[in-house]
């Protein structure tokens, strides 16, 4: 009995093609530039001789949990919280499951740069803090604080009348400004 023999097919090949095409076909229907290589140069001595300055250092690691203790962030959020749960440059402590809802929550660095820009954006009102870092704002429900080039916020979440957290709030940019 003779056999019949199927031609071989390339699947790999085929969908090779087929995801190459798929991936070429996303995204806008203007092609991309082509990507020129680029050398990276040798570090040259400026032509005086004299030695080429240090790049600038990035502002010292701060940790967040220590800008804000957890009695200071029970003081703030007027009740018992559960400890302190730090994640990168992030420290929140959060009120019990058992109520009431409360948490307070410290940002260092880039996020809470970002965090007041964002603010900034949404037209939220911003009252400037005078004599409290080099930067200070002041939210319905956060402080934003910049001393020596790094920034800082601490953002309150409580169910209650936002007025109350004004004084208190305050008083936690001062505290933190004292520790960047």
């Amino acid at each position: 009995m003779r056999q019949i023999r199927r031609p071989a097919r390339p699947a790999a090949a085929l969908l090779a093609a087929l995801l190459a095409a798929t991936v070429a076909g996303c995204g806008s229907d203007q092609e991309d530039p082509p990507v020129t290589p680029v050398a990276a140069a040798p570090s040259e001595q400026p032509a005086t001789g004299a030695e080429p300055s240090p790049p600038a250092a990035p502002p010292a690691t701060v940790d967040p949990c220590a800008l804000v203790t957890r009695k200071e962030a029970e003081q703030l959020a007027g009740t018992k919280l559960d400890a302190a749960v730090p994640v990168r440059e992030t420290c929140t402590y959060t009120g019990p499951v058992t109520g009431p809802t409360a948490q307070v929550e410290v940002f260092v660095g880039d996020g809470a740069k970002k965090y007041l820009d964002i603010e900034r954006e949404l037209g939220h009102e911003l009252r400037p803090l005078a004599g409290v870092g080099d930067e200070t704002y002041a939210s319905l429900e956060a402080v934003f604080v910049s001393r020596s080039g790094q920034w800082v916020s601490v953002r309150l979440v409580r169910l209650n009348d936002p007025a109350e957290n004004r004084a208190p709030l305050e008083r936690i940019a001062r505290t933190v400004a004292g520790r960047i």
